[in-house]
């Protein structure tokens, strides 16, 4: 089989992935590679925490055409892309910056930036794009106040991410926005050694350890995977939490339930729509299932996080159900530095939401909704609500 693309209903994974029960089954890769996709939960976590699998790009194979830049053109810093000792290097010198009780400071000027996107809502009032006005605005102000990227940027650096997130682009195209994007952090790394400020950009010069290459790709990295994946989390939660009145009931009225509710909605929804990908550099055995040297093996977050192995009931939406353990931020070295923020931004932005306007509701029909499924990150491209 090809990797599974198309989803046959808005909020769930492709059928494909559930036809056959095995957790690792045989893959054909788009340059025709033949490798491995696993879909299963205990399965994706072994892959996932095995020094024995690569994110190395030199070793990858494509799983969508175009979704393949160039060898050797992931930037320097670019620590998603590398397997230790190099990620721990890089990792390393950011770890501090992203701790619970760093990211729990936070809250109450998240709380701020939700409050002032609600007020703007409310004064213009409905209909309103919910990912124009509410989704997107809150991590991307969040995410370019703590690298110190100056948020009257956003529409390059929105235009730029998005070029890199969609299937479609080309490896030519994908190449121009990684350029772009890492030329913009070198502007921004050169005017902060003659203005330095209180910002983790700021921080990395001074800490002495990088060359300007090594803090262009880290904030790079950071910038886009701090505004794209939450984005798409708020918007289609909420679409998610519209399709389900009850579920959604119970996040605007039971403070006691938004804690497990992000959970539930990271596992319920798993935006991760295409890989991640990994390539053996040994011979591995994962649930009897022998993956040989040299084999790359695509992990469908989905399909994981809908094991019913591991999760009751799994492809219903219950925000009272136990979540833990989801492999929506990943596992091992490479899961999600800034999983906390993600959080906390969720938690508070669903109850502000919703108290703010208890009579939210679709403005268009639902079958209407532009999804996202010409992009590597799932949600939707914009969603009209009224109240």
């Amino acid at each position: 089989m090809t990797y599974p693309m198309s989803r046959q209903r808005r909020l769930d994974p492709p059928d494909e992935l559930f036809d056959d029960p095995a957790p690792v089954r045989p893959l054909t890769f788009a340059d025709g590679h033949v490798g491995w996709l696993v879909r299963g939960h205990a399965a994706g976590r072994a892959v996932l925490s095995d020094p024995r699998f690569s994110t190395e790009p030199d070793l990858q194979h494509p799983l969508v055409a175009s979704r393949h830049l160039p060898k050797g053109r992931v930037p320097p810093g670019f620590f998603l892309r590398m397997d230790a000792p190099d990620h721990t290097h890089y990792r390393r010198l950011l770890t501090g910056h992203f701790t619970v009780r760093r990211m729990n400071q936070l809250q109450p000027r998240i709380e701020e930036i939700a409050a002032t996107c609600l007020d703007d809502m409310e004064r213009a009032g409905p209909p309103a794009d919910l990912v124009r006005d509410f989704a997107l605005p809150i991590p991307s102000l969040v995410i370019c106040e703590l690298l110190g990227v100056p948020y009257e940027d956003r529409e390059n650096f929105q235009s730029e991410s998005a070029r890199l997130l969609r299937l479609d682009s080309s490896p030519g195209e994908m190449e121009s926005a990684v350029d772009d994007l890492v030329k913009y952090f070198h502007t921004l790394i050169a005017r902060k050694r003659v203005e330095p400020a209180n910002d983790l950009l700021t921080g990395l010069i001074g800490g002495g350890e990088l060359e300007d290459d090594e803090i262009a790709g880290m904030g790079f990295l950071l910038l886009v995977a701090g505004h794209e994946t939450t984005a798409n989390m708020l918007a289609l939660g909420t679409f998610a939490l519209l399709e389900h009145p009850e579920q959604l009931a119970l996040v605007r009225d039971d403070p006691a339930v938004i804690d497990n509710a992000v959970e539930e909605l990271l596992r319920y929804l798993s935006i991760i729509h295409v890989g991640p990908t990994r390539t053996a550099v040994e011979d591995v055995v994962i649930e009897g299932t022998t993956i040989r040297a040299g084999e790359c093996v695509a992990l469908s977050i989905p399909a994981a996080n809908r094991d019913p192995s591991r999760f009751a009931d799994p492809c219903a939406l219950d925000v009272r159900q136990p979540a833990g353990s989801h492999l929506s931020f990943g596992h091992g070295i490479h899961q999600c530095l800034g999983q906390q923020l993600a959080r906390i931004e969720m938690r508070v932005a669903y109850p502000a939401l919703l108290r703010r306007f208890p009579s939210l509701r679709l403005a268009i029909p639902a079958e209407e909704v532009p999804m996202r499924a010409d992009m590597s990150i799932y949600g939707v491209h914009s969603l009209r609500v009224t109240w």
